[in-house]
């Protein structure tokens, strides 16, 4: 019996670990492309005051058993959607507060805005509200700080 030649054992060994590096390096690569390529959340806080009288109609509106336009902000990528009221010197404000995770918040926006729920929504709650001096509706507010 001769010798074995195993140059050809080490060659096969070798494309092995150059496959396994490949796919690690590949790997390592999707999950850096998908790290880049996630949207970055915009959040939202806004404010408008609010009629004392419809308080409890408005309240009524937006309970848990009523579904409103709930599947219309989550179909324009407005998650976590909270609505807060409080008094300021005698006068009633909502905080309203949202995260966007769409890829096109104008055009989202524009989408929603011409949903006829929507708009019946709208025509429904916007004459419950007072919008601060100068708005329309709702003032979006500037986040001056945020804790990840």
């Amino acid at each position: 019996m001769g010798n074995i030649d195993t140059s050809f054992l080490k060659g096969c060994k070798m494309a092995r670990v150059k496959k396994i590096s490949v796919r690690a390096l590949l790997g390592v690569m999707i999950v850096v492309l998908i790290g880049c390529t996630q949207t970055k959340v915009k959040r939202v806080g806004m404010v408008i005051g609010i009629k004392p009288e419809k308080i409890a109609e408005y309240k009524k509106l937006h309970a848990d058993s009523y579904s409103g336009v709930r599947d219309l902000l989550n179909k324009y990528n407005m998650h976590n959607f909270s609505i807060y009221l409080h008094e300021i010197d005698g006068k009633c404000y909502e905080f309203g507060y949202y995260e966007y995770t769409g890829n096109d918040y104008e055009g989202d926006m524009a989408k929603l805005a011409a949903e006829p729920r929507n708009k019946k929504w709208l025509s429904i709650c916007d004459p419950m509200q007072i919008p601060l001096k100068g708005y329309k509706s709702w003032a979006q507010m500037e986040e001056v700080y945020y804790n990840d």
